[in-house]
């Protein structure tokens, strides 16, 4: 069986990443984007990431330019503009495409294991995968989701062995 574990991807500084760092951890998974109305829920992501991670909680942004070109920036200005504008210190990607025939495997996967409204496709920057220690999705959450609505849910999956 697929899990999480199985893919890799690209750090935001050019480094390839083996996601099987994060076996035993449970990990929220979020295409994110500098210049959107949802931008602020990086200080969500950060808080939720500074409160859990002592627990066992790794966030990963993957930036996307798919949805109204709200991430046109190359991945240096992007990982500035995280630090700078919201403190982020979890693990960011380098940009990548969620929907269509270019999309990153690991947003494949990800889609196959939980559809949305829309049915498999990603409707917008955001969209969040709550992946359980075992890397397999526990749930998927729209964009409007705030992060700080979900850490019931990340408490359970960190309870969960």
């Amino acid at each position: 069986m697929t899990t999480l574990h199985d893919f890799s991807a690209t750090s935001i500084d050019g480094k390839e990443v083996d996601l099987s760092e994060y076996r035993g951890q449970v990990v929220l998974v979020v295409n994110t984007a500098s210049q959107c109305g949802f931008t602020p829920q990086y200080k969500g992501l950060q808080e939720l990431y500074d409160k859990y991670s002592d627990q066992g909680l790794v966030v990963l942004g993957f930036p996307c330019d798919q949805f109204g070109h709200q991430e046109p920036g190359a991945d240096d200005e992007i990982a500035s503009f995280c630090e700078r504008n919201f403190g982020v210190e979890f693990p960011l990607f380098s940009k990548i495409e969620v929907n269509g025939d270019g999309a990153h495997p690991v947003y494949k996967w990800l889609k196959d294991q939980k559809g949305g409204l829309t049915g498999k496709g990603i409707k917008w920057n955001f969209t969040k995968f709550l992946v359980g220690r075992d890397g397999q999705v526990i749930d998927r959450y729209a964009p409007t989701t705030k992060p700080e609505k979900i850490s019931k849910d990340v408490e359970k999956a960190l309870a969960a062995q």
